[in-house]
Protein backbone atom coordinates (compact mmCIF):
# COMPACT_ATOMS: atom_id res chain seq x y z
CA UNK A 1 0.00 0.00 0.00
CA UNK A 2 1.26 3.24 -1.03
CA UNK A 3 1.01 6.20 1.67
CA UNK A 4 0.82 9.48 0.74
CA UNK A 5 1.81 12.33 3.05
CA UNK A 6 1.05 15.63 0.30
CA UNK A 7 -1.39 16.93 1.73
CA UNK A 8 -4.03 20.00 -0.04
CA UNK A 9 -4.17 23.43 0.78
CA UNK A 10 -7.18 23.44 1.73
CA UNK A 11 -6.74 20.77 4.29
CA UNK A 12 -3.49 22.25 5.75
CA UNK A 13 -5.32 25.98 6.28
CA UNK A 14 -7.74 23.60 8.57
CA UNK A 15 -4.93 22.02 10.56
CA UNK A 16 -3.78 26.05 11.17
CA UNK A 17 -7.40 27.18 12.23
CA UNK A 18 -7.29 27.07 16.19
CA UNK A 19 -10.39 26.21 17.84
CA UNK A 20 -11.62 29.32 20.07
CA UNK A 21 -12.66 28.58 24.10
CA UNK A 22 -16.48 28.37 25.10
CA UNK A 23 -16.84 30.30 28.28
CA UNK A 24 -19.57 27.60 29.75
CA UNK A 25 -18.86 28.02 33.59
CA UNK A 26 -17.56 24.91 35.21
CA UNK A 27 -19.82 22.99 37.43
CA UNK A 28 -18.46 21.27 40.80
CA UNK A 29 -19.52 17.61 41.47
CA UNK A 30 -21.10 18.04 44.36
CA UNK A 31 -18.77 15.89 46.57
CA UNK A 32 -18.23 16.88 50.29
CA UNK A 33 -17.03 14.90 53.28
CA UNK A 34 -15.72 11.86 52.57
CA UNK A 35 -18.25 10.93 50.39
CA UNK A 36 -16.72 9.17 47.26
CA UNK A 37 -17.59 10.29 44.05
CA UNK A 38 -16.96 9.39 40.89
CA UNK A 39 -17.40 12.23 38.15
CA UNK A 40 -17.66 11.31 34.52
CA UNK A 41 -17.68 13.74 31.33
CA UNK A 42 -19.70 12.34 28.16
CA UNK A 43 -19.84 14.63 25.33
CA UNK A 44 -24.21 13.72 25.09
CA UNK A 45 -27.02 13.89 27.08
CA UNK A 46 -28.56 10.51 28.66
CA UNK A 47 -31.48 10.08 25.30
CA UNK A 48 -34.03 8.10 27.85
CA UNK A 49 -34.33 5.54 30.46
CA UNK A 50 -36.21 3.35 28.16
CA UNK A 51 -33.73 0.86 27.35
CA UNK A 52 -35.63 -0.29 24.15
CA UNK A 53 -35.71 2.93 22.83
CA UNK A 54 -32.62 4.52 22.62
CA UNK A 55 -29.44 2.79 21.03
CA UNK A 56 -26.65 5.18 22.01
CA UNK A 57 -23.87 3.92 23.69
CA UNK A 58 -22.74 6.52 25.67
CA UNK A 59 -26.41 6.72 27.35
CA UNK A 60 -25.74 2.79 27.44
CA UNK A 61 -22.82 3.33 29.19
CA UNK A 62 -25.22 4.69 32.31
CA UNK A 63 -27.46 2.36 32.36
CA UNK A 64 -25.09 -0.57 33.11
CA UNK A 65 -24.72 0.79 36.27
CA UNK A 66 -28.58 0.75 37.31
CA UNK A 67 -29.80 -2.07 35.04
CA UNK A 68 -28.45 -5.59 34.62
CA UNK A 69 -28.46 -8.33 32.10
CA UNK A 70 -29.11 -11.70 31.87
CA UNK A 71 -25.09 -12.41 30.80
CA UNK A 72 -22.15 -9.98 30.93
CA UNK A 73 -19.61 -9.59 28.26
CA UNK A 74 -16.13 -9.74 30.22
CA UNK A 75 -14.09 -6.92 30.30
CA UNK A 76 -11.26 -8.16 28.07
CA UNK A 77 -12.57 -10.27 25.79
CA UNK A 78 -16.01 -9.68 24.68
CA UNK A 79 -16.93 -12.88 23.29
CA UNK A 80 -16.89 -14.47 26.52
CA UNK A 81 -19.48 -14.28 28.45
CA UNK A 82 -20.02 -14.29 32.59
CA UNK A 83 -23.26 -14.58 34.64
CA UNK A 84 -25.29 -11.96 35.32
CA UNK A 85 -28.75 -12.11 36.39
CA UNK A 86 -28.83 -16.02 34.77
CA UNK A 87 -25.98 -18.10 36.98
CA UNK A 88 -25.79 -21.04 33.90
CA UNK A 89 -27.81 -21.73 30.73
CA UNK A 90 -27.69 -24.10 27.72
CA UNK A 91 -28.88 -24.58 24.37
CA UNK A 92 -31.19 -27.27 24.48
CA UNK A 93 -32.71 -27.46 20.49
CA UNK A 94 -32.11 -25.46 17.68
CA UNK A 95 -34.61 -22.50 19.19
CA UNK A 96 -34.75 -22.87 22.80
CA UNK A 97 -31.99 -21.61 25.33
CA UNK A 98 -32.91 -22.96 28.88
CA UNK A 99 -31.76 -19.79 31.86
CA UNK A 100 -31.00 -20.42 35.57
CA UNK A 101 -31.84 -17.34 37.42
CA UNK A 102 -30.16 -15.49 40.10
CA UNK A 103 -32.83 -15.84 43.31
CA UNK A 104 -32.40 -12.96 46.05
CA UNK A 105 -31.67 -10.25 43.81
CA UNK A 106 -34.29 -7.16 44.62
CA UNK A 107 -34.97 -3.99 42.28
CA UNK A 108 -34.22 -0.48 43.91
CA UNK A 109 -37.50 -0.32 45.02
CA UNK A 110 -37.76 -3.53 47.02
CA UNK A 111 -39.88 -5.98 44.51
CA UNK A 112 -38.28 -9.03 43.79
CA UNK A 113 -36.57 -10.03 40.29
CA UNK A 114 -38.15 -13.13 39.35
CA UNK A 115 -39.09 -14.82 35.61
CA UNK A 116 -41.88 -12.64 35.30
CA UNK A 117 -39.60 -9.67 35.01
CA UNK A 118 -37.61 -11.40 32.30
CA UNK A 119 -40.55 -12.44 30.02
CA UNK A 120 -41.79 -9.12 30.12
CA UNK A 121 -37.97 -6.79 29.55
CA UNK A 122 -37.68 -9.68 26.10
CA UNK A 123 -41.24 -9.71 25.22
CA UNK A 124 -41.77 -5.76 25.28
CA UNK A 125 -38.52 -5.17 22.65
CA UNK A 126 -39.47 -8.32 20.54
CA UNK A 127 -43.03 -7.34 19.65
CA UNK A 128 -43.26 -3.80 19.82
CA UNK A 129 -42.21 -2.25 16.49
CA UNK A 130 -42.31 1.39 17.59
CA UNK A 131 -39.14 0.38 19.50
CA UNK A 132 -35.39 1.44 18.43
CA UNK A 133 -34.15 -1.84 19.19
CA UNK A 134 -37.27 -4.25 18.10
CA UNK A 135 -34.82 -5.17 14.65
CA UNK A 136 -32.35 -6.73 17.04
CA UNK A 137 -34.33 -8.44 18.96
CA UNK A 138 -38.04 -9.23 17.24
CA UNK A 139 -36.28 -13.11 16.52
CA UNK A 140 -37.44 -13.81 19.65
CA UNK A 141 -41.10 -15.84 20.03
CA UNK A 142 -41.53 -16.03 23.80
CA UNK A 143 -39.90 -16.56 26.69
CA UNK A 144 -41.93 -19.48 29.26
CA UNK A 145 -41.57 -19.50 32.43
CA UNK A 146 -40.89 -22.65 34.21
CA UNK A 147 -40.95 -21.11 37.74
CA UNK A 148 -39.61 -18.23 39.57
CA UNK A 149 -35.68 -18.82 38.68
CA UNK A 150 -35.62 -20.38 35.62
CA UNK A 151 -36.70 -19.74 31.96
CA UNK A 152 -36.96 -21.00 28.44
CA UNK A 153 -36.14 -18.36 25.70
CA UNK A 154 -37.74 -19.50 22.70
CA UNK A 155 -36.53 -17.77 18.85
CA UNK A 156 -38.39 -17.92 15.53
CA UNK A 157 -35.63 -19.19 14.24
CA UNK A 158 -32.45 -20.66 14.82
CA UNK A 159 -30.21 -17.55 16.55
CA UNK A 160 -26.11 -18.20 16.53
CA UNK A 161 -25.98 -14.81 18.62
CA UNK A 162 -28.63 -14.65 21.49
CA UNK A 163 -26.06 -14.52 24.13
CA UNK A 164 -24.61 -11.61 22.68
CA UNK A 165 -27.91 -10.39 22.53
CA UNK A 166 -29.04 -10.47 26.16
CA UNK A 167 -25.67 -9.05 26.91
CA UNK A 168 -26.55 -5.49 25.43
CA UNK A 169 -28.43 -2.44 25.97
CA UNK A 170 -32.26 -3.75 25.25
CA UNK A 171 -31.45 -6.54 27.37
CA UNK A 172 -31.23 -4.74 30.49
CA UNK A 173 -33.93 -6.25 32.74
CA UNK A 174 -37.13 -4.34 33.73
CA UNK A 175 -38.87 -4.38 36.66
CA UNK A 176 -42.34 -5.77 35.38
CA UNK A 177 -45.25 -4.03 38.05
CA UNK A 178 -43.76 -0.99 38.04
CA UNK A 179 -42.62 -0.07 34.32
CA UNK A 180 -46.36 -1.46 33.47
CA UNK A 181 -48.05 0.80 36.28
CA UNK A 182 -45.96 4.06 36.42
CA UNK A 183 -45.78 3.92 32.22
CA UNK A 184 -42.84 4.93 29.93
CA UNK A 185 -42.79 8.21 30.86
CA UNK A 186 -43.18 7.70 34.94
CA UNK A 187 -40.75 5.50 35.08
CA UNK A 188 -38.48 7.84 32.82
CA UNK A 189 -39.15 10.46 35.62
CA UNK A 190 -37.89 7.60 38.31
CA UNK A 191 -36.40 4.39 36.78
CA UNK A 192 -35.87 1.23 38.20
CA UNK A 193 -33.22 -1.36 38.35
CA UNK A 194 -31.47 -4.35 40.11
CA UNK A 195 -27.81 -2.44 39.52
CA UNK A 196 -25.35 -1.61 41.74
CA UNK A 197 -26.35 2.27 41.87
CA UNK A 198 -29.61 3.77 42.06
CA UNK A 199 -31.47 6.64 40.29
CA UNK A 200 -30.97 9.84 41.98
CA UNK A 201 -32.15 12.63 39.92
CA UNK A 202 -31.39 13.61 35.91
CA UNK A 203 -30.92 17.64 34.96
CA UNK A 204 -31.84 17.33 31.42
CA UNK A 205 -28.74 18.36 29.08
CA UNK A 206 -26.79 19.22 32.56
CA UNK A 207 -25.86 15.59 34.40
CA UNK A 208 -27.10 12.02 35.38
CA UNK A 209 -26.70 11.26 38.97
CA UNK A 210 -26.86 7.76 40.64
CA UNK A 211 -26.01 6.65 44.78
CA UNK A 212 -25.00 3.55 45.41
CA UNK A 213 -27.59 0.50 46.46
CA UNK A 214 -26.51 -0.24 49.82
CA UNK A 215 -28.77 -3.58 49.47
CA UNK A 216 -27.02 -4.88 45.92
CA UNK A 217 -26.80 -8.41 46.47
CA UNK A 218 -23.19 -8.35 45.22
CA UNK A 219 -21.90 -6.26 48.42
CA UNK A 220 -21.79 -2.65 49.34
CA UNK A 221 -20.58 -0.60 46.29
CA UNK A 222 -17.44 1.23 45.90
CA UNK A 223 -19.02 4.74 44.76
CA UNK A 224 -20.89 6.87 47.48
CA UNK A 225 -22.64 8.67 44.36
CA UNK A 226 -21.57 8.50 40.18
CA UNK A 227 -21.98 11.19 37.99
CA UNK A 228 -22.50 11.52 33.98
CA UNK A 229 -22.06 15.04 33.13
CA UNK A 230 -23.06 16.14 29.51
CA UNK A 231 -20.37 18.30 28.17
CA UNK A 232 -20.43 18.97 24.66
CA UNK A 233 -18.13 21.29 24.31
CA UNK A 234 -14.46 19.37 23.87
CA UNK A 235 -12.57 22.65 25.47
CA UNK A 236 -14.70 22.64 28.06
CA UNK A 237 -14.43 18.90 28.82
CA UNK A 238 -11.13 18.86 29.05
CA UNK A 239 -10.78 22.03 31.19
CA UNK A 240 -12.94 20.20 33.64
CA UNK A 241 -10.76 17.78 33.59
CA UNK A 242 -7.91 19.29 34.40
CA UNK A 243 -9.31 21.81 36.80
CA UNK A 244 -11.03 17.87 38.44
CA UNK A 245 -14.35 18.91 38.20
CA UNK A 246 -14.65 15.55 36.33
CA UNK A 247 -12.55 12.14 37.20
CA UNK A 248 -13.04 10.89 33.58
CA UNK A 249 -13.34 12.87 29.96
CA UNK A 250 -14.24 10.76 26.81
CA UNK A 251 -13.08 11.62 23.20
CA UNK A 252 -9.59 13.87 24.10
CA UNK A 253 -9.22 15.80 20.35
CA UNK A 254 -5.73 15.35 19.00
CA UNK A 255 -4.71 18.77 20.13
CA UNK A 256 -5.24 18.32 23.81
CA UNK A 257 -3.09 14.83 24.50
CA UNK A 258 -0.21 16.11 24.88
CA UNK A 259 -1.98 18.45 27.53
CA UNK A 260 -3.49 15.41 29.37
CA UNK A 261 -0.19 13.77 29.44
CA UNK A 262 1.39 16.67 30.66
CA UNK A 263 -0.56 18.13 33.50
CA UNK A 264 1.08 16.36 36.47
CA UNK A 265 -2.52 15.77 37.27
CA UNK A 266 -4.00 13.67 34.81
CA UNK A 267 -3.18 10.30 32.54
CA UNK A 268 -4.33 9.15 29.04
CA UNK A 269 -5.20 5.85 27.89
CA UNK A 270 -6.52 4.49 24.87
CA UNK A 271 -7.85 1.50 23.58
CA UNK A 272 -8.92 0.09 20.07
CA UNK A 273 -12.77 -0.38 20.09
CA UNK A 274 -15.42 -2.13 17.68
CA UNK A 275 -16.60 1.73 16.63
CA UNK A 276 -15.64 2.07 12.89
CA UNK A 277 -16.11 5.70 11.43
CA UNK A 278 -17.72 5.70 7.65
CA UNK A 279 -19.73 8.01 5.56
CA UNK A 280 -23.39 6.99 4.66
CA UNK A 281 -23.84 7.53 1.39
CA UNK A 282 -27.37 8.04 -0.29
CA UNK A 283 -28.11 6.29 -3.45
CA UNK A 284 -31.72 7.02 -3.92
CA UNK A 285 -32.33 7.86 -7.75
CA UNK A 286 -32.03 11.49 -8.48
CA UNK A 287 -28.79 12.06 -6.41
CA UNK A 288 -25.27 12.12 -7.21
CA UNK A 289 -24.34 10.10 -5.33
CA UNK A 290 -26.99 7.26 -6.55
CA UNK A 291 -23.86 6.86 -9.80
CA UNK A 292 -21.30 4.37 -8.54
CA UNK A 293 -18.30 6.53 -9.96
CA UNK A 294 -19.27 9.52 -7.78
CA UNK A 295 -19.30 6.90 -4.95
CA UNK A 296 -15.89 5.22 -6.02
CA UNK A 297 -14.55 8.92 -6.41
CA UNK A 298 -15.60 10.15 -2.96
CA UNK A 299 -13.48 6.86 -1.59
CA UNK A 300 -10.27 7.70 -3.88
CA UNK A 301 -9.85 11.20 -2.61
CA UNK A 302 -10.05 10.54 1.37
CA UNK A 303 -6.25 9.46 2.16
CA UNK A 304 -7.90 7.55 4.88
CA UNK A 305 -3.80 6.81 6.42
CA UNK A 306 -3.03 10.34 6.65
CA UNK A 307 -6.31 11.12 8.40
CA UNK A 308 -5.80 8.96 11.32
CA UNK A 309 -1.98 9.78 11.46
CA UNK A 310 -2.62 13.71 11.37
CA UNK A 311 -5.87 14.79 12.21
CA UNK A 312 -6.29 11.67 14.68
CA UNK A 313 -2.65 11.49 15.71
CA UNK A 314 -3.12 7.41 15.58
CA UNK A 315 -5.62 6.70 17.20
CA UNK A 316 -7.36 4.56 14.46
CA UNK A 317 -6.75 1.91 12.04
CA UNK A 318 -7.97 2.80 8.13
CA UNK A 319 -10.61 0.15 6.90
CA UNK A 320 -13.05 -0.79 4.41
CA UNK A 321 -15.29 -2.66 6.60
CA UNK A 322 -18.38 -2.39 8.57
CA UNK A 323 -16.49 -4.61 11.66
CA UNK A 324 -13.01 -5.06 12.95
CA UNK A 325 -10.83 -7.93 14.44
CA UNK A 326 -12.25 -10.56 16.48
CA UNK A 327 -15.90 -10.39 15.20
CA UNK A 328 -16.81 -13.25 13.38
CA UNK A 329 -17.33 -12.17 9.91
CA UNK A 330 -14.24 -9.75 9.92
CA UNK A 331 -12.25 -9.69 6.62
CA UNK A 332 -8.94 -9.15 6.90
CA UNK A 333 -8.40 -8.45 3.29
CA UNK A 334 -10.48 -4.73 3.33
CA UNK A 335 -8.82 -3.84 6.71
CA UNK A 336 -5.63 -1.50 7.26
CA UNK A 337 -6.22 -0.32 3.39
CA UNK A 338 -6.06 2.87 1.64
CA UNK A 339 -7.40 3.49 -1.85
CA UNK A 340 -6.21 6.92 -2.31
CA UNK A 341 -5.82 8.34 -5.50
CA UNK A 342 -7.08 11.87 -6.23
CA UNK A 343 -5.90 11.96 -9.71
CA UNK A 344 -7.97 8.76 -10.42
CA UNK A 345 -11.23 10.57 -8.49
CA UNK A 346 -11.09 13.59 -10.80
CA UNK A 347 -11.33 10.80 -13.55
CA UNK A 348 -13.69 8.85 -12.32
CA UNK A 349 -16.07 12.76 -11.87
CA UNK A 350 -15.18 13.32 -15.18
CA UNK A 351 -16.53 9.91 -16.77
CA UNK A 352 -19.91 10.25 -14.63
CA UNK A 353 -20.55 13.23 -16.51
CA UNK A 354 -18.87 16.32 -13.87
CA UNK A 355 -16.13 17.29 -15.60
CA UNK A 356 -16.53 20.92 -14.10
CA UNK A 357 -17.33 18.72 -10.58
CA UNK A 358 -20.00 18.46 -8.70
CA UNK A 359 -21.87 19.91 -5.25
CA UNK A 360 -22.74 17.43 -2.82
CA UNK A 361 -23.44 18.18 1.05
CA UNK A 362 -21.55 16.37 3.79
CA UNK A 363 -22.98 16.46 7.65
CA UNK A 364 -21.46 15.98 10.74
CA UNK A 365 -21.89 15.84 14.20
CA UNK A 366 -19.95 18.79 16.28
CA UNK A 367 -17.60 16.02 17.63
CA UNK A 368 -16.24 14.70 14.64
CA UNK A 369 -16.24 18.39 13.02
CA UNK A 370 -11.89 18.07 12.89
CA UNK A 371 -12.50 14.75 10.48
CA UNK A 372 -15.06 16.38 9.04
CA UNK A 373 -13.19 19.36 7.82
CA UNK A 374 -10.68 17.72 6.52
CA UNK A 375 -12.65 15.08 4.58
CA UNK A 376 -14.31 18.04 3.09
CA UNK A 377 -10.70 19.28 1.97
CA UNK A 378 -10.10 16.20 0.55
CA UNK A 379 -13.07 16.30 -1.40
CA UNK A 380 -12.55 19.70 -2.46
CA UNK A 381 -9.27 19.19 -4.27
CA UNK A 382 -10.93 16.37 -5.91
CA UNK A 383 -13.69 18.91 -7.74
CA UNK A 384 -16.02 18.17 -5.66
CA UNK A 385 -18.02 21.39 -4.06
CA UNK A 386 -18.98 20.51 -0.62
CA UNK A 387 -21.37 22.20 1.53
CA UNK A 388 -19.87 21.35 4.92
CA UNK A 389 -22.77 21.15 7.63
CA UNK A 390 -21.79 21.07 11.54
CA UNK A 391 -24.84 20.20 13.74
CA UNK A 392 -25.35 19.87 16.88
CA UNK A 393 -25.85 16.46 18.73
CA UNK A 394 -29.01 16.81 18.76
CA UNK A 395 -30.12 18.19 15.55
CA UNK A 396 -28.05 15.24 13.99
CA UNK A 397 -29.49 13.06 15.99
CA UNK A 398 -32.98 14.43 15.04
CA UNK A 399 -31.54 14.53 11.50
CA UNK A 400 -30.34 10.76 11.74
CA UNK A 401 -33.62 9.05 12.94
CA UNK A 402 -35.89 10.98 10.36
CA UNK A 403 -33.46 9.92 7.59
CA UNK A 404 -33.15 13.45 6.33
CA UNK A 405 -29.41 13.48 5.83
CA UNK A 406 -28.63 14.59 1.77
CA UNK A 407 -25.97 12.88 0.61
CA UNK A 408 -23.26 12.27 2.94
CA UNK A 409 -23.04 11.64 6.54
CA UNK A 410 -19.87 10.92 9.04
CA UNK A 411 -21.02 8.23 11.47
CA UNK A 412 -19.78 6.43 14.02
CA UNK A 413 -21.16 3.52 14.23
CA UNK A 414 -20.64 0.99 18.08
CA UNK A 415 -20.72 -2.42 18.03
CA UNK A 416 -21.78 -3.23 21.61
CA UNK A 417 -22.89 -6.92 20.10
CA UNK A 418 -19.96 -7.71 18.98
CA UNK A 419 -21.28 -9.65 16.17
CA UNK A 420 -21.71 -9.02 12.60
CA UNK A 421 -25.41 -8.40 12.57
CA UNK A 422 -26.01 -5.73 14.45
CA UNK A 423 -23.41 -3.42 12.08
CA UNK A 424 -24.87 -5.48 8.55
CA UNK A 425 -28.24 -5.77 8.88
CA UNK A 426 -28.66 -2.45 8.07
CA UNK A 427 -27.48 -3.20 4.42
CA UNK A 428 -30.46 -4.98 3.82
CA UNK A 429 -32.88 -3.47 1.03
CA UNK A 430 -35.98 -3.39 3.90
CA UNK A 431 -33.78 -1.80 6.38
CA UNK A 432 -32.11 0.86 4.52
CA UNK A 433 -35.31 2.21 2.30
CA UNK A 434 -35.41 5.79 2.78
CA UNK A 435 -31.69 5.90 4.26
CA UNK A 436 -29.40 4.76 1.76
CA UNK A 437 -32.18 3.41 -0.09
CA UNK A 438 -28.87 0.84 -1.12
CA UNK A 439 -30.41 -2.34 -2.51
CA UNK A 440 -28.82 -6.22 -3.60
CA UNK A 441 -30.72 -9.10 -3.64
CA UNK A 442 -27.48 -11.10 -3.12
CA UNK A 443 -26.66 -9.36 -0.03
CA UNK A 444 -30.13 -9.54 1.36
CA UNK A 445 -30.07 -13.32 0.57
CA UNK A 446 -26.30 -13.93 2.21
CA UNK A 447 -27.74 -12.01 5.36
CA UNK A 448 -30.88 -13.87 5.69
CA UNK A 449 -28.77 -17.16 5.43
CA UNK A 450 -26.52 -16.01 8.27
CA UNK A 451 -29.01 -14.49 10.53
CA UNK A 452 -29.95 -18.15 11.16
CA UNK A 453 -26.51 -20.41 10.21
CA UNK A 454 -25.58 -22.20 13.36
CA UNK A 455 -22.19 -23.42 11.26
CA UNK A 456 -20.01 -19.90 12.59
CA UNK A 457 -17.68 -21.47 9.83
CA UNK A 458 -19.94 -21.12 7.13
CA UNK A 459 -21.78 -17.60 8.68
CA UNK A 460 -18.15 -16.18 8.78
CA UNK A 461 -18.15 -16.74 5.03
CA UNK A 462 -21.12 -15.27 4.63
CA UNK A 463 -20.12 -12.02 6.58
CA UNK A 464 -17.04 -11.53 4.47
CA UNK A 465 -18.91 -11.68 1.22
CA UNK A 466 -21.12 -9.26 2.19
CA UNK A 467 -18.03 -6.96 3.23
CA UNK A 468 -16.17 -7.77 -0.60
CA UNK A 469 -19.75 -7.02 -1.83
CA UNK A 470 -20.52 -3.68 0.38
CA UNK A 471 -16.52 -2.59 -0.63
CA UNK A 472 -17.23 -2.38 -3.75
CA UNK A 473 -20.54 -0.89 -4.21
CA UNK A 474 -20.09 1.60 -1.15
CA UNK A 475 -23.39 2.26 0.15
CA UNK A 476 -21.25 3.41 3.20
CA UNK A 477 -17.47 4.43 2.62
CA UNK A 478 -15.59 2.67 5.51
CA UNK A 479 -13.04 5.14 7.10
CA UNK A 480 -11.37 3.92 9.97
CA UNK A 481 -11.80 1.70 13.02
CA UNK A 482 -11.87 4.01 16.20
CA UNK A 483 -9.90 3.50 18.69
CA UNK A 484 -11.46 5.31 21.94
CA UNK A 485 -9.45 7.59 24.21
CA UNK A 486 -9.96 9.09 27.64
CA UNK A 487 -8.44 11.43 30.15
CA UNK A 488 -8.13 10.40 33.59
CA UNK A 489 -7.10 12.21 37.02
CA UNK A 490 -4.66 10.69 38.57
CA UNK A 491 -6.90 9.90 41.65
CA UNK A 492 -8.99 6.93 39.41
CA UNK A 493 -7.11 3.63 38.24
CA UNK A 494 -9.48 2.81 34.79
CA UNK A 495 -8.82 0.63 32.66
CA UNK A 496 -10.79 1.24 28.86
CA UNK A 497 -13.24 -1.40 27.76
CA UNK A 498 -13.61 -2.29 24.28
CA UNK A 499 -17.55 -1.37 24.68
CA UNK A 500 -16.81 1.70 25.70
CA UNK A 501 -19.07 0.78 28.87
CA UNK A 502 -18.52 2.53 32.30
CA UNK A 503 -18.82 -0.01 34.72
CA UNK A 504 -18.91 2.08 38.00
CA UNK A 505 -17.09 -0.59 40.10
CA UNK A 506 -14.38 -1.45 37.95
CA UNK A 507 -13.39 2.04 38.38
CA UNK A 508 -11.84 2.30 41.68
CA UNK A 509 -10.30 5.68 43.83
CA UNK A 510 -6.30 4.78 44.34
CA UNK A 511 -5.47 4.71 47.96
Amino acid sequence: MQRLYKWPLTLLIFLLVITGCNNTASVSTGSSGDEKVLTIGNTIDNVTFDVHDHGNTQTESIHVNLFEYLVKKDASDPQKKLPGLAVSWERTDDLTWHFILREGVTFHNGDPFTSEDVKFTLERVARDKSLIDYPSYNIIDRVEIKDDYTVDIITKEPDPILLSRLSRISSGILPAKYFQEKGVEGFNAAPVGTGPYKFDRWIKDDRVELVKNADYYAGEPKWDRVIFRTIPESTTRISELLTGSVDIAVIIPPGDVQRVKDSGKTYYTDLESARVQSLLVRQTPGTVTADPKVREAIELAIDKQTLVDNVLEGAGVPTQEAIGPGILGFNPDLFNTNLYNPDRAKQLLVEAGYPNGVELTLSSPASTKEVAEAIAAYLTEANFKVNLEILEQTQYKQRDNSNTFKELALQGKGNSMFEAPLQLEVFKSENAKGQTDYNNPEVDELLTEASVNLDDQKREAQYQKVQSILAEERPRIFLYQNKFNYGVSNRIDFTPRADEMFYAEDITLKE
